[in-house]
């Protein structure tokens, strides 16, 4: 445990990393109270979770299609120069919608399209900052970026349901977005661990790098992993309702999510040898064999352990992603190649809701987690025939 803790203590101690990720980690708190904000102060306003559903999802499609141009922005101009434009915006944009000056789905779209993704800009100084000899640690680096994400989408949420059940929808909204533009400010503020800029002609050449089979398998790979969270959510919840116990939906987030934070601090404290690759294949593969037995089981406790285990395999792949994608494309496009995998995954989980909860309601909760299983099988072909592909490469080098 105390090594373990060293670890991380000591990446921190890198000159700069605490002063950038920090601030992003608070940004990425009110990003977590965003989305659940808008659910409440819609709600509030019209008694109905239709018109909620409708503003959240037009915030969500917004956020993942602008945030990958924001993120190519930021390549071309710096963080510096991009992050307080956008977030004057976010902040307008969220006054619009607070004051009611506009549709609310004009308003949810506004305040996607602005909401620049924080942790992708601190994954790439993490990128910037551990380069050459210091490589070997950012596995453990982006192993602190899923944990920091972990704990914002396990509190984030909470805090505003709270003051929403307060009857304070409106706070909680205003205060995720001081957090994303005060956490944003702040983060922007840090220019030493800024990136490096590259020229228009590079930037340009390194674009095409964002079509390579590589890069690609990684997006793919990630917009499973969004469907694999959308139809567990769904399935959760119809598994709970449908045995007429609510409440044990709480209790089983909880567990998943409580392993998902224990996998990913253990793995990126005590990673063994071998290739990212290699370990993204393992990771896959468990996470298939792990969800295969909740499309049969039925009591809670099978059915909560068996979360708990899959909890341990999903911080590990989301690890391996940014590894694996920020060794895919060069350093001029990578604030925006994770900004894709990003949205990727915020996609997925989207169109999983959708097609689990059809799943949901001829089949049952079983029929959902069926949904989940095979996007878990469908990331394990993906990461087996990178594999493969990184096999043959290596065959072939003289």
């Amino acid at each position: 445990m105390p090594s373990a803790s060293a670890n991380y203590l000591t990446l921190l101690r890198t000159s700069g990393a605490a002063a950038f990720f920090f601030p992003a980690a608070v940004g990425r708190l009110g990003i977590a109270m965003t989305g659940i904000g808008i659910v409440w102060l819609v709600h509030a306003r019209t008694d109905s979770y239709a018109a909620a559903g409708l503003v959240t999802g037009a915030f969500a499609v917004a956020d993942a299609v602008a945030g990958p141009q924001i993120g190519r922005l930021v390549d071309r101009f710096g963080q510096a120069r991009v992050l307080p434009c956008a977030l004057g915006a976010h902040a307008g944009a969220v006054a619009l919608l607070l004051a009611g000056a506009v549709p609310d789905p004009v308003a949810g779209v506004l305040v996607g399209a602005t909401l620049p993704q924080l942790g992708a800009l601190s994954a790439a100084r993490w990128s910037a900052l551990l380069c050459g000899e210091r490589a070997a640690a950012l596995p453990t680096a982006f192993a602190l970026e899923a944990l920091a994400n972990g704990v914002s989408y396990l509190a984030g949420p909470a805090l505003v349901s709270v003051l929403g059940a307060a009857g304070r929808p409106g706070t909680g909204v205003l205060l995720a977005a001081a957090l994303v533009v005060g956490g944003g400010l702040a983060l922007a503020a840090q220019r030493r661990t800024t990136p490096p800029l590259t020229g228009r002609a590079e930037a340009r050449h390194a674009q095409r790098a964002l079509l390579g089979s590589a890069f690609l398998r990684q997006v793919a790979l990630g917009l499973a992993l969004g469907v694999f969270f959308g139809a567990m959510q769904v399935s959760v919840t119809a598994y709970a309702v449908g045995r007429g116990t609510p409440d044990v939906a709480a209790l089983l987030y909880f567990a998943s999510n409580c392993t998902n934070l224990v996998g990913g601090w253990a793995y990126g404290a005590w990673r063994y040898g071998g290739s990212p690759r290699r370990h993204q294949a393992a990771a896959a593969a468990g996470l298939a064999l792990m969800s295969l037995p909740l499309t049969i089981l039925d009591g809670p406790l099978a059915i909560g352990a068996t979360l708990a285990l899959t909890g341990l395999a999903v911080p590990v792949l989301l690890i391996l992603t940014s590894v694996l994608t920020q060794s895919s494309v060069p350093r001029a496009v990578l604030t925006q190649a994770f900004t894709w995998g990003n949205s990727a995954s915020a996609a997925g989980s989207a169109a999983a809701a959708a097609i689990a909860g059809q799943v949901v309601d001829t089949g049952g909760a079983h029929g959902g987690f069926g949904v989940a299983a095979g996007a878990a099988v469908a990331m394990t072909v993906l990461a087996l025939c990178g594999l493969r592909d990184a096999s043959a490469a290596e065959e072939e080098r003289p």
